[in-house]
């Protein structure tokens, strides 16, 4: 364990040390307050809840968390310090999972500035906060769950676009999988695959979740889906390592 913490420690400080970790949070952080409140359509509404702010949450994530993760391993590869990180006393899964809970952890940040829209809400209304500090617990989960899947697609490649680009790309597919349009085609031409594709969807568990459903098994997906693609993630940096 504190080798998974020394190797974290040295990942989120890598952050902060360079204006990746400032352009990150701006762009984040007026992202959500534009989509919150202008397309979302906040002062229109008459309530006062974060619904909105929920609503585009996960799409800025898909966007914005593969351009965090395509750094971890492509960024290692390309200045060839990954032979160095992997000679030292630590075992693939420890780099790994330290490398992810950095970048993980950098995200909860970002996530956490957003307590000024809590303030506001509650400013302009009586909201229900429970189901606010579910909608965050939620968002927390769905970042891990891309970061662990840019994770590992960062792996695969030394391009940090490539990496970015399979990192959307696989994400989005979770993503989508559990809509309408996406469960109703596979409904008339692969019945047995629209259940998967819903059972699947990163987004929809998430809704759920943000309305105050939480669920045990919501909560055991997304840790069994970041467990995977960290597992997946632990094979690549192997494989490399052996080649």
């Amino acid at each position: 364990m504190r080798n998974i913490f020394v190797i974290a420690g040295r990942e989120l400080a890598g952050y902060f040390a360079t204006p990746v970790a400032a352009v990150f949070i701006v762009i984040f952080l007026v992202l959500q307050g534009v989509l919150t409140f202008n397309a979302g359509g906040f002062f229109t509404r008459g309530q006062a809840d974060l619904v909105p702010f929920f609503e585009f949450l996960p799409w800025v994530f898909l966007l914005l968390v593969p351009a965090i993760s395509m750094r971890l391993w492509a960024e290692e590869r390309r200045l060839g310090t990954i032979e160095l990180l992997l000679t030292l006393p630590v075992t693939d899964a420890e780099a790994v999972i330290g490398k992810f809970l950095a970048a993980w952890l950098f995200c909860i940040i970002a996530l956490a500035l957003t307590f000024p829209f809590v303030i506001t809400v509650n400013i302009l209304g009586s909201p229900d906060n429970g189901v606010i500090a579910a909608g965050y617990l939620g968002g927390v989960l769905v970042s891990g769950a891309f970061l662990a899947v840019g994770s590992a697609t960062s792996a695969m490649t030394k391009n940090q676009v490539i990496a970015f680009v399979l990192g959307v790309a696989i994400s989005f597919v979770f993503a989508v999988s559990g809509y309408s349009v996406v469960t109703d085609f596979l409904d008339r031409n692969l019945p047995v695959l629209a259940s998967i594709a819903r059972g699947f969807s990163v987004i929809q568990r998430f809704r759920a979740i943000s309305q105050g459903l939480l669920s045990l098994s919501d909560v055991v997906f997304f840790a069994s889906f970041i467990c995977f693609w960290l597992f997946l993630n632990v094979i690549v940096v192997d494989h490399r390592k052996a080649s």
